[in-house]
């Protein structure tokens, strides 16, 4: 494959899951937001978004506050930002256009369909009061896009590139959402454990799908270790760092045993396998959570930039 062909696989996927992960995210804000403020850092929610989304110099480039709206406008329909929903989409269409013939007929009219389906949304759709309607868009068509890379594509180095660069933006992304939750885990006026905290933690937990499985796995009350657990460690909750990372790890060794040659992504996927897969969440949380997932954001980053010099360039 050409690796102009496999860049654009890998792109495609990776903007589509970008453009879930941020709805994800600002449907994790939205919620937070929605509790009584004098419960919470107010306003700050929005701050640590902007953080998160790693969009924190170009919102303050033309923003000198981070309100509802214009966070909202900025990660969502903001053509200048490069991470907002619609750039996302109409990036990943482009790359879906330059490999048209390497695409399934549903993944393509699963991207193209998206795309079109955009246009129709107005400018009064991205108002806070109504945004929940295009988030949850956004999620239905990102999963309808993954149904069809999962059932539809020959296990080829097409199918390993598309789910690499997906697993790769889940797991940076599963990151930053909880890192969004961490900016205000210590409510002003009430212990981490309390009943707003319980709160928080749930409402991260519907955001990204996962309160039925936490119940399922713990059968316990809502606790913030035990939530850090399963979104961090479990391997087998599909939006997991463990199991993103072991599924990149996966894909590379599928690459590597068809091309027959490896390289320093491989090393470092491993690496970052090996110290989820035998981590605890009590060392963890003790060694500092926010530092723990800043550290998996930057070796995700490096992991990325290292999968591009072997293969994509």
């Amino acid at each position: 494959m050409l690796s102009r062909t496999a860049e654009n696989l890998y792109w495609l996927a990776r903007y589509v899951e970008r453009a879930e992960n941020i709805a994800r995210l600002l449907d994790v804000t939205l919620r937070m937001a929605s509790l009584p403020q004098e419960q919470v850092a107010g306003g700050s929610e929005w701050a640590s978004t902007i953080i998160a989304a790693g969009c924190e110099e170009s919102f303050y480039a033309g923003h000198e506050h981070p309100t509802a709206e214009a966070v909202i406008h900025h990660l969502t329909c903001d053509r200048d930002n490069p991470s907002s929903v619609i750039s996302c989409l109409e990036t990943a269409r482009n790359n879906a256009r330059m490999v048209r013939t390497g695409l399934s007929t549903s993944m393509w009219e699963a991207i193209n369909s998206t795309w079109i389906e955009l246009n129709n949304f107005r400018k009064e759709d991205f108002a806070p009061e109504r945004i929940g309607r295009f988030l949850d868009w956004v999620k239905e068509r990102s999963l309808l896009f993954g149904g069809t890379v999962a059932n539809t594509m020959l296990r080829s180095d097409a199918f390993w590139f598309s789910r690499l660069g997906m697993s790769i933006e889940r797991a940076d992304n599963t990151a930053r959402i909880i890192d969004v939750k961490y900016n205000i885990l210590l409510p002003a006026y009430e212990a981490v454990g309390g009943t707003m905290d319980f709160y928080q933690w749930a409402s991260m937990l519907q955001s990204v799908s996962a309160l039925r499985a936490y119940h399922w796995v713990y059968r316990d009350r809502v606790k913030p270790w035990l939530v850090a657990e399963l979104l961090i460690l479990k391997p087998e909750m599909p939006r997991s760092l463990a199991y993103c990372v072991s599924d990149v790890s996966r894909q590379l060794e599928s690459l590597a045993s068809t091309y027959g040659k490896r390289g320093e992504c491989h090393r470092l996927a491993g690496q970052i396998d090996a110290r989820l897969r035998y981590s605890k969440i009590d060392i963890i949380l003790q060694q500092g959570l926010h530092e723990f997932l800043t550290s998996i954001v930057d070796d995700t980053r490096v992991l990325g930039e290292e999968i591009t010099k072997h293969y994509l360039i």
